[in-house]
């Protein structure tokens, strides 16, 4: 064996390691110093502003230094804010002149025959929306309360350029026989006088036919949030007052109450009989077998007897007319509202 230790080079020696209490070899020059020495402990913080107010002493008044009087309210009031004109106020919501002409309501029929005093919830409704303002019922039938005695009874004094009244119609959508009632009397009239349109199509119907039909407990009172399928299922018809424009009111109305229910709705017209019944075949044979009959009527203008006997020649439950509804008063506020706007728009 090759003995190792002659050939190779001896290992360099280690130097020793510094002792301790021995001072460190230094790295260049001194470490420079860096802003003020730090305070010291026990020494005062530095103070900022005045100094807080102790225990017991008044705290300082809000507004003192900008010159609000002693005894005064040292803080300004939120005072109440009319709501702005706009896509967000009520439409139904009117402010109108203290000399603003009456609203006069026209109401088909007698007044004998409203048994439910309709037109004059509908009017109570209606003052809610537009309050201030002369409103007034006249029936175009019988002999209490006719819409032409209504029309002389307001002893006002005329605004030049202005009616002394707008006749708003208590029907959803035009009807022969009751317009031409309107139109005599307002021809006969010594007044001066406008009238407005009728209360539909307007998305406020599909909102009182939803209210009805729930009242009846032949739907949810909530909006349907979502497409709800169901087999034998639930379906509505809705009625219209006789008439194309009556028809073509409740086509509208039978869309929108469908987006609300999510259930199959189609229009029918009690001018045609026939319309009706095949309106309720066509949802059976879709699978529908709880057909349900919603009234887009307010009810002077149509018997309740002739819907009583319907749904029962149909097998179809009804539900009531739309009557004093809240949507009804709004409807008529709206229109009145309409009709005043053109009158200035004329003017």
């Amino acid at each position: 064996m090759t003995d190792l230790s002659q050939h190779a080079e001896p290992l360099p020696s280690r130097q020793p390691l510094p002792q301790r209490g021995e001072p460190l070899p230094q790295r260049g020059a001194g470490l420079p110093q860096r802003g003020e020495p730090l305070p010291q402990r026990g020494e005062p913080l530095p103070q900022r502003g005045n100094g807080l107010s102790q225990r017991g002493e008044p705290l300082p008044q809000r507004g003192a230094e900008v010159g609000f009087q002693p005894g005064g309210d040292p803080l300004p009031r939120r005072t109440s804010r009319t709501r702005p004109a706009g896509r967000h106020r009520s439409p139904h919501r009117l402010s109108v002149a203290s000399d603003a002409p009456a609203l006069v309501i026209a109401v088909p029929g007698t007044a004998e025959a409203d048994t439910a005093d309709v037109a004059a919830e509908v009017a109570a409704i209606a003052e809610l929306s537009c309050p201030g303002v002369d409103i007034r019922v006249g029936y175009l039938d019988g002999n209490a309360y006719t819409l032409s005695d209504c029309l002389h009874s307001g002893g006002g004094q005329s605004v030049p350029g202005q009616p002394d009244g707008v006749i708003v119609p208590l029907l959803l959508s035009p009807n022969d026989r009751a317009d031409a009632a309107v139109g005599s009397i307002v021809a006969q009239s010594q007044d001066q006088v406008t009238v407005s349109a009728h209360l539909a199509p307007h998305p406020l119907v599909a909102e009182a036919l939803h209210a009805r039909l729930a009242e009846a407990g032949l739907v949810r009172y909530a909006r349907s949030s979502g497409l709800s399928i169901t087999a034998g299922g639930l379906g509505v018809v809705v009625l219209s007052d006789i008439g194309e424009e009556a028809a073509a009111a409740a086509s509208v109305a039978a869309v929108l109450l469908a987006s609300r229910l999510s259930v199959p709705v189609v229009p029918a017209s009690l001018g045609d009989p026939e319309s009706i019944a095949t309106a309720v075949t066509r949802l059976r044979e879709s699978g529908v077998q709880n057909p349900v009959l919603a009234p887009c009527l307010i009810g002077p203008e149509t018997s309740r007897a002739v819907l009583d006997d319907l749904s029962a020649a149909l097998g179809a439950p009804c539900a009531a007319p739309l009557g004093a509804h809240q949507a009804v008063g709004q409807l008529v506020a709206i229109r009145y509202g309409a009709a005043l706007a053109r009158l200035s728009l004329a003017g």
